[in-house]
């Protein structure tokens, strides 16, 4: 399976944010209906994103069409990333990929904290609010690296969980073919962390998500 790696390339113009409700004190589940929330100005703190997902579904084990989908006994391997842009303008991928896993006291201000190709305990990735003023937007993905090639069988749920505010669920229970799904796109709109539920299903790797939202990247072959 080919995935992708960045190659440094000159930024273009972020586009303008969106406006948000504000999050309520309870569970948020980001829905087609109701895909966007805001965090308070000014909030701060470390948001953990926490993608889970079911590495082996039932019948994974056996013969016939379902065990072609996954691939055997292998299970299904998702990997959790981001891209990324800074306010000066710097821009780049957070990924298990050539070891991206970025940092949190200094540039980019999101941090991966490891691969989980089991799916036991799913994958971790924390963005610093503290620097907040900082960063633009940062686009939440999720990769099928291995495994059942649609959403609906990894049976897939992101939670974001920003310090002292409540959790916003993201479920990745829809059918889609691709292998690339964009979750969750945040964006700094004048001090205010948006956050709008993205679900969208893209056909081909990084470079495919990377032409969907405009980041303007270039992008090389790799593997883990």
């Amino acid at each position: 399976m080919v995935d992708y790696v960045k190659r440094p390339s000159t930024p273009p113009a972020a586009p303008a944010g969106a406006s948000a409700a504000p999050v309520s004190l309870s569970k948020v589940t980001l829905t087609k209906a109701a895909p966007t929330v805001s965090l308070a100005k000014g909030s701060g703190g470390q948001m953990r994103v926490h993608l889970a997902w079911n590495a082996k579904p039932a019948g994974a084990g056996g013969g016939g069409f379902l065990k072609k989908l996954t691939g055997g006994d292998r299970g299904i391997d998702l990997d959790l990333g981001a891209l990324f842009e800074l306010r000066d303008g710097t821009k780049g991928v957070v990924q298990a990929l050539g070891g991206a896993f970025g940092a949190l006291d200094r540039p980019p201000y999101v941090l991966l904290d490891g691969d989980d190709r089991t799916g036991g305990g799913g994958e971790n990735l924390t963005v610093n609010l503290d620097k907040l003023s900082e960063i633009r937007r940062v686009l939440l993905f999720a990769f099928i690296y291995d495994g059942v090639p649609s959403w609906d069988k990894a049976d897939g749920v992101v939670t974001l969980v920003p310090q002292g505010g409540a959790p916003l669920e993201i479920r990745l229970d829809e059918h889609g073919g691709s292998r690339m799904c964009a979750l969750a796109l945040l964006e700094n709109t004048g001090g205010t962390l948006n956050v709008r539920r993205e679900v969208r299903y893209i056909d081909g790797a990084q470079d495919k998500l990377d032409q969907a939202y405009g980041w303007g990247m270039d992008w090389t072959p790799g593997r883990k």
